[in-house]
């Protein structure tokens, strides 16, 4: 068990942690969300104390790892890091890496460490590179290393700070597969992520971390469904939904597209889906563009994972104009190509009265 009383940590210019509070039970797997700089990464590093926390206490298992005279180094043979950047020995094999922490800090003969390895390498799907250097693989082969490293250890707690964060798109689905089968072990786990479909799905509390604290905790159908507080539902809307304003001719039009598809890699919105979704949100907001007297677009993207569906709406100002059948043809075919349904309609009180809603093609 973790026990977290009034931790801070304060730096010169900011203070991310201001006062947390929390109780983890053994088995918890916990995924740790919020805004960036609200001290989520810290509140990692200080409970492996590769921070120092301001003031404040936490205990491992009835042994509080904050009082100076405690023996971090035994502690953290309980406990594994999984870092952003793998932090792999690059002169080493990786069954090198895999074994050196059990030989050297556990004391660990060499074959029953080597066996270890194997056993662990297999698990994570790269026996065959046992044999080769860090530089000799791809990113997400590099963090699936390190999280066989980890296990090496045995460790009773595992942190991982933004496992994925670091990696190419494609290199994703490989590590969260990893992280998923690990939440299977009982141990007990702490994942940073922005992945939030994959922090739903493998965890059984979130902490919403704001205001210097852990805003809000409970159960994923709460936190990501129905949150008790302003601040969480504010941020899981802004997740759920992306929001992209027009209000000039020189609009960024690779910035949105850039905005539409990160949008569309957070959700998990299958590849298909989400190019289909920036070729929709192109047409429409080119055609907007070049026919309004004064552009006013507002483009809401908004995935639905009940019923693994996109939807592009876009509302924009101006006299009627459906531009879906009065825009250009060749374009308005182009758009066509992307929907199973595209609907237009006026609502002369809203200040956007122009409506087009199009409904992304799930089919191949």
């Amino acid at each position: 068990m973790i026990r977290i009383e009034h931790l801070r940590k304060e730096y010169s210019n900011a203070t991310p942690l201001k006062d947390v509070n929390a109780t983890i039970a053994d088995g918890d797997v916990i995924s740790v969300i919020g805004p960036s700089g609200t001290g989520k990464s810290t509140l990692l590093r200080c409970i492996n104390q590769l921070e120092k926390p301001t003031s404040g206490r936490v205990w491992i298992d009835n042994v509080e790892i904050t009082d100076p005279t405690c023996n971090i180094n035994e502690i953290r043979k309980k406990m594994g890091m999984v870092f952003q950047s793998f932090n792999l020995f690059g002169h080493r094999t990786i069954i090198e890496n895999v074994m050196l922490p059990p030989v050297e800090l556990l004391g660990k003969p060499k074959q029953d460490a080597y066996d270890e390895a194997m056993r662990l390498l297999r698990m994570v799907g790269l026996a065959e590179k046992a044999l080769n250097y860090p530089d000799e693989l791809s990113g997400g082969q590099k963090q699936r290393i390190a999280i066989a490293r980890t296990l090496a250890m045995d460790p009773e707690v595992i942190l991982l700070d933004e496992p994925t964060s670091a990696l190419d798109p494609t290199m994703v689905g490989e590590v969260q597969a990893v992280i998923r089968e690990l939440t299977k072990t009982g141990k007990t786990m702490m994942i940073v992520t922005h992945e939030m479909a994959f922090a739903k799905a493998i965890c059984n509390r979130v902490f919403y971390m704001d205001e210097g604290g852990i805003y809000e905790d409970g159960p994923p159908e709460q936190v990501f469904d129905n949150p008790l507080h302003e601040r969480t539902r504010r941020f899981v809307r802004r997740l759920k939904v992306l929001e992209i304003d027009i209000d000039s001719r020189d609009y960024d039009l690779f910035d949105s597209l850039g905005r539409i598809e990160s949008y569309c890699h957070r959700n998990q919105i299958p590849p298909q889906q989400a190019r289909r979704a920036q070729l929709a949100f192109e047409e429409l907001a080119e055609q907007l563009v070049a026919a309004l007297a004064e552009p006013k677009i507002k483009a809401v993207v908004e995935y639905s994972e009940t019923a693994e569906q996109t939807k592009l709406d876009m509302r924009y100002g101006g006299p009627a104009f459906d531009v879906t059948h009065e825009g250009d043809e060749l374009a308005t075919n182009v758009l066509r190509s992307t929907a199973d349904q595209i609907e237009y309609h006026r609502d002369e009180q809203a200040d956007l009265a122009n409506h087009v809603l199009v409904t992304i093609r799930t089919s191949s």
